[in-house]
């Protein structure tokens, strides 16, 4: 007879997007630089992602709504990768402010580590300004799947929908805080300029997107969302 020995592997959390609910919270509310802005802002788009995954998932398979059953699945597949690159921006964007952080620390005793230091703090700024506009990006993907999901969707669940839509919302906006704050100190003109529109267009389809959003919901539920 051949006993079956189970052995209970435990894995060691290296990364902000690994830590529990309670250790992030703790993590964000401490004297500690990261996790910040940007990796709560990724937090909250993969939580707005889930939701509208699971307004979908109670909409597929069922014999009501047969007619967008496959419009259904591909919007649950694109939710479901938006929800895993959001969540591995919550550790980039804090690998960016780090990279940031690093610059501060280089020698500049002579001209050219003086040069070294700001041509690499620079480039590091743009990475931290990036990051966050992706995760903002991501969102507004979100934020115009929410219209669809709440008009089709299973109606006993459309008010997640319209929770998924306030989240990615909030969630862009938090997002481009942190780009414009680092966009402030990259002395690279066309660089900022070029972003600085990139985030305005950003905002303003984002709030089409959110308005259109939250109209859907309210129709679907017969309450103002």
């Amino acid at each position: 007879m051949t006993t079956k020995v189970t052995t209970k592997v435990t894995t060691k959390v290296t990364t902000i997007a690994e830590s529990t609910i309670i250790d992030f919270l703790d993590a964000l509310a401490s004297e500690q630089s990261t996790p910040g802005g940007g990796g709560a802002a990724a937090l909250t788009g993969s939580q707005a992602a889930a939701l509208l995954s699971m307004v979908i998932n109670f909409t597929v398979g069922r014999p009501k709504y047969a007619e967008v059953e496959d419009e259904m699945r591909a919007y649950l597949q694109h939710a479901e990768s938006l929800r895993m690159e959001l969540y591995h921006l919550i550790n980039k964007d804090a690998a960016a402010f780090e990279a940031v952080s690093a610059c501060y620390g280089m020698p500049r005793t002579s001209d050219a580590e003086k040069q070294a230091r700001t041509a690499a703090l620079q480039e590091a700024m743009r990475g931290a300004a990036e990051v966050p506009y992706q995760i903002a990006e991501h969102c507004l993907i979100l934020l115009q799947m929410a219209k669809p999901v709440a008009e089709k969707g299973n109606t006993n669940v459309v008010s997640d929908a319209a929770t998924s839509a306030h989240l990615a919302f909030g969630a862009i906006l938090s997002a481009l805080v942190n780009v414009n704050i680092n966009l402030k100190y990259i002395k690279d003109e066309a660089y900022t300029a070029e972003w600085s529109d990139k985030a305005q267009s950003l905002v303003a389809s984002a709030q089409m997107a959110y308005n259109e959003a939250r109209a859907a919901c309210s129709a679907t539920l017969g309450v103002t969302v």
